[in-house]
């Protein structure tokens, strides 16, 4: 028990830090992390993230390519911390092994589309959506933009991670959901496994990064919805053809969904650029 007080309290003291960084950014690069677990079933990832989410620890879980289900969860500014945190979790018998995920690590650089889960691994030829190479530019004379700089196409590349998660059920904020917690759960959790820390809520989601009108949406930019800029009820990825991934309700597959499509075009607030 004392284990546990001690390692939420770490855990806690640098989610404070952090989202007191991201204050005047909105941003920020995210430091090492845990993961851990090789679930064959959902459902036991889930019921463990649950776990940690009751004792106040910002957990979620992802597929990976082999079809097993791991789950990631904190923030910390070096290796040591991560690995202090990690080790009583093991010392409380909550876990059997760890992964400490780096700064700046991208989950899924081998990208792939929908649908890529329920193919054979050699029928898997090439992503759906090749990332075109980034041809540098001059600085333009402009402000200083409130994105995170990256040499890669992370927009692309966050596209393509929010696709990996369509068809799996899912439930990111445990059992005290509030309106909108799962979207934005969701496209934290992407925005996570490609190395951004991004705000908690839609609501500071939308308040964060550059603003993108609806026809210069590209791959990786959050589009919002609700009944005004100041009621944000609902977010999700988009990844191109007019397309966005999102959660739409607790418990509901991961699923695509068409911006201009009745309910989302009607209610459609804006868009917000992170990288």
């Amino acid at each position: 028990m004392i284990f546990r007080t001690q390692l939420i309290f770490l855990l806690l003291f640098f989610t404070v830090l952090t989202a007191h960084a991201a204050k005047t950014t909105g941003i920020t690069r995210l430091g090492y992390a845990i993961q851990m677990g090789a679930f064959a079933d959902v459902k036991n990832a889930e019921r463990f993230t649950a776990r940690l989410q009751a004792d106040g620890i910002d957990a979620f879980y992802f597929r990976k390519d082999n079809g097993f289900y791991a789950v990631r969860f904190g923030d910390f500014p070096n290796k040591e911390k991560a690995q202090t945190a990690a080790k009583k979790l093991v010392a409380e018998h909550l876990i059997q092994s760890y992964y400490v995920a780096r700064p700046n690590e991208v989950v899924f650089e081998q990208l792939k589309g929908p649908g890529w889960q329920k193919m054979p691994p050699d029928e898997i030829r090439k992503p759906l959506h090749p990332i075109q190479p980034v041809v540098p530019k001059e600085p333009a004379e402009k402000p200083v933009s409130k994105r995170v700089k990256d040499n890669r196409d992370m927009g692309a590349i966050a596209a393509r991670t929010a696709e990996r998660f369509v068809g799996i059920p899912y439930r990111w904020g445990g059992n005290n959901v509030v309106d909108g917690m799962d979207c934005s759960g969701f496209v934290r959790a992407v925005y996570n496994l490609c190395g951004l820390s991004i705000p908690r809520t839609s609501s500071d989601q939308f308040k964060a990064g550059d603003s993108v009108i609806k026809d210069d949406l590209k791959d990786g930019d959050l589009v919002f919805f609700g009944s005004s800029a100041d009621k944000i009820n609902h977010v999700g990825i988009y990844v191109g053809g007019g397309k966005f991934v999102h959660a739409p309700r607790q418990g509901e597959e991961i699923r695509i969904t068409t911006v201009n499509e009745g309910y989302f075009e009607k209610r459609f607030v804006g868009a917000r650029r992170y990288f």
